[in-house]
């Protein structure tokens, strides 16, 4: 029996060694599986014939049935085109192409009956379509050609003639090849319980569906089964996890953590901090390893959290690690343990790459004797002379910007590996949470401490730039500062956007009573420190930069994030800038500004953001407008995954239902040897080895 996930593509009939080679590279298609699981994006009926007289610009793809009258050769050089003249008794319509002129002649014979296929569209007035399907009438069976399949092809793959018809007719020549009914990849218990259509039904309804009904049910088995093995795999892993690691026990809340609490906090915790704290508190209490995710909006005190946690660490006996991505971000950090600690007996450490040698060696004997409690650093951390005497406690800040192994050297660093927290002020949608960091507990920070203003935003376009500059000069003579943000360094050609370079010259004119910063990725540590230093200490009033302040610039004063070409940037990055304002008592803004013509997508972003300024709910709706992506941080967990054909944003609740599935097979079968799932986990092993397969071996 052939099996599909072993069968190189380029032995499929109609392939060969050169189409492979652009299948491979192309699409990433390198075994008859790929190609069985490379589904269309769309369908069209075939079965509905129009008459050209209902033609208009503004339709999809249509079908007609009639013929040729004349021929005629238009242009020159670039724009030569030919035009065949088509009817089919109610009116006429051009059929146009600008390449393979020739063939098309030979091809296509005058007073014929063909049916055409294509999109129509204006041009001077009259409707045509252009490079359509032409198909001999005699040898179509219309009512028997249902919903027509259309793949995703590159302009590389049309250029050598692998459009979505060839496509289709690979994946037709494939199962030709399957004689037999595929193997089930889901027990009959869950197939029966769910309603679930068979596999191989399922396959092959979604590359040729004979009706929308049966499309409909191909499409729920495939996402079903799809997102299934996503959380299967997920929660497989954090329970072997759980099993495997023990974590150390803080059994008790002590000197240090009591004296922070009745002596220090700034301000009284808010019921979603105490609700963390303790779900903390219980995490290292109970004698297995923690990992969980600290999800909080920008400003909701996720900082005040991680510190307390690393006292519950210094109260047991053990030492505690913030890991963060920048330098700037660290020496922040680090600022703000040592003020908000006072003068309570705790030593703070700070080690990052620009750390001098002389400093670093009273540093690391501290960490081997135990003295310092809490190291705060950056990648030099990881390092191996970095040696610490009873690491408890690693928190990571962002933690998109370390992957699996970083965070295997920060486990290697005791014995046993230190409980995990991970601080993210990136609001993630429930559904990428339990995909992205399913194997993590997630606790949630979802309100602000009191006395925070909501962040005013508004949207302008570029021409009331004067009336900005205003707004801005005022709030500069207020005693406050302001951030410029631009998408680029300097000016592209191919880009028609506000530069940083050419914006921070013409501010400068603006703004010639006042002093001004720049800051950007390309500039040295160094430089970006001093321009960073001279802003937060009030030396410079405007900060003009890229996107490198999103993460980890802290500037109370600061009270106006101005975001130009603002179309350029997605919701969750918007919120982001967003957050570098309103961090002190004072009322913030936001402005964000754009040219007048937008396309529908921008205009929707541009409302989310000036009507709402909860983190959450807009990573909700950039998830519906942008999708997921390329799934960002999948890597970084070790549960790598690539949909087929779910959709996180439009699948929500089928993901939580299949999750609960997931999980009830893993409680009825946890040593993976129960006869009524073989056949599941032996589909997670396929799945999993997949992934690693080197086609390149495969002869």
């Amino acid at each position: 029996m052939l099996d599909p996930t072993t069968r190189n593509i380029k032995f499929l009939p109609g392939v060969g060694e050169q189409r492979a080679t652009m299948l491979n590279r192309e699409l990433d298609i390198h075994s008859l599986y790929d190609l069985l699981y490379y589904f269309p994006y769309k369908y069209i009926d075939r079965s509905k014939v129009f008459k050209v007289s209902e033609l208009n610009g503004q339709m999809q793809h249509i079908q007609l049935l009639g013929e040729i009258r004349s021929f005629e050769e238009m242009g020159e050089g670039a724009s030569r085109r030919l035009v065949a003249h088509f009817t089919d008794g109610t009116a006429f319509v051009d059929l146009v192409w600008f390449r393979g002129i020739k063939f098309v002649k030979n091809k296509l014979h005058l007073n014929k009956r063909y049916v055409v296929f294509g999109k129509p569209s204006m041009f001077n007035g009259r409707v045509n379509i252009a490079h359509p399907d032409v198909d001999d009438a005699a040898l179509v069976k219309l009512d028997g050609m249902g919903l027509q399949p259309y793949y995703n092809t590159t302009e590389k793959m049309k250029r050598s003639g692998l459009n979505s018809n060839a496509i289709a007719k690979l994946v037709g020549n494939l199962f030709q090849l399957l004689t037999h009914e595929m193997q089930e990849s889901l027990s009959p218990d869950i197939i029966a319980k769910h309603g679930l259509m068979s596999l191989d039904k399922a396959l092959r309804a979604i590359h040729f569906p004979k009706s929308l009904k049966e499309l409909q049910a191909a499409q729920y088995r495939l996402k079903f089964e799809e997102l299934f093995f996503i959380q299967l795999n997920i929660l497989n892993y954090s329970r072997d996890r759980q099993k495997r690691y023990v974590g150390h026990r803080f059994p008790k809340v002590g000197e240090m953590f009591n004296r922070f609490y009745h002596e220090n906090l700034p301000f009284e915790l808010t019921a979603a901090q105490k609700r963390v704290v303790r779900e903390i508190r219980n995490d290292v209490n109970s004698n297995r390893q923690m990992n969980r995710l600290l999800q909080g909006d920008v400003g909701s005190g996720k900082t005040l959290v991680a510190l307390m946690s690393m006292l519950l660490a210094k109260d047991n006996g053990y030492q505690a690690c913030l890991l963060v991505p920048t330098e700037i971000l660290a020496e922040q950090h680090h600022a703000t343990l040592c003020r908000m600690l006072g003068n309570l007996p705790v030593r703070v450490e700070l080690l990052t790459g620009s750390t001098k040698q002389k400093e670093r060696t009273p540093i690391f004997e501290g960490l081997e004797n135990g003295e310092v409690d809490i190291l705060v650093g950056t990648h030099a951390v990881l390092e191996d002379n970095v040696q610490f005497h009873n690491l408890g406690i690693v928190v990571i800040d962002e933690q998109h910007r370390f992957g699996v192994a970083q965070r295997a050297k920060m486990w290697a660093k005791n014995n046993i590996p230190p409980h995990v927290l991970v601080m993210t002020a990136t609001p993630i949608p429930r559904t990428l949470a339990m995909t992205l960091y399913g194997d993590l507990d997630v606790s949630v920070i979802d309100e602000l401490p009191p006395g925070r203003k909501p962040i005013t935003t508004t949207h302008i376009f570029r021409n009331r730039a004067d009336s900005l500059y205003t707004f801005i000069r005022r709030q500069i003579d207020e005693g406050r500062q302001a951030y410029v943000v631009y998408p680029l360094i300097s000016e592209s050609e191919k880009l028609d956007l506000q530069n940083l370079e050419d914006g921070y010259k013409k501010l400068c004119n603006i703004f010639c009573d006042y002093k001004l910063s720049k800051l950007h990725g390309k500039m040295k540590p160094k430089e970006k420190e001093e321009e960073m230093q001279r802003f937060a200490k009030g030396e410079t009033q405007i900060l003009v930069s890229t996107t490198v302040i999103e993460v980890g610039v802290d500037v109370p004063n600061a009270s106006v994030m101005v975001i130009e070409n603002a179309e350029r940037f997605g919701l969750s990055q918007l919120h982001q800038l967003r957050g570098r304002v309103g961090r002190g008592a004072s009322q913030s803004y936001c402005v964000l500004v754009t040219d007048y013509k937008l396309s529908e997508d921008t205009r929707k972003r541009m409302e989310i953001m000036t009507s709402s300024n909860d983190g959450f709910e807009i990573a909700e709706a950039d998830l519906k407008l942008r999708g997921p992506g390329d799934m960002e941080g999948t890597q970084q967990s070790g549960i790598a995954f690539d949909l087929k054909i779910a959709n996180l944003a439009r699948d929500e609740q089928l993901l939580q239902y299949v999750r609960e599935i997931a999980r009830g097979v893993l409680d009825a079968d946890p040593t993976h040897t129960s006869p009524n799932y073989r056949v599941i986990w032996e589909r997670l092993r396929t799945i999993k080895n997949m992934r690693n397969w080197n086609w390149g071996a495969i002869s």
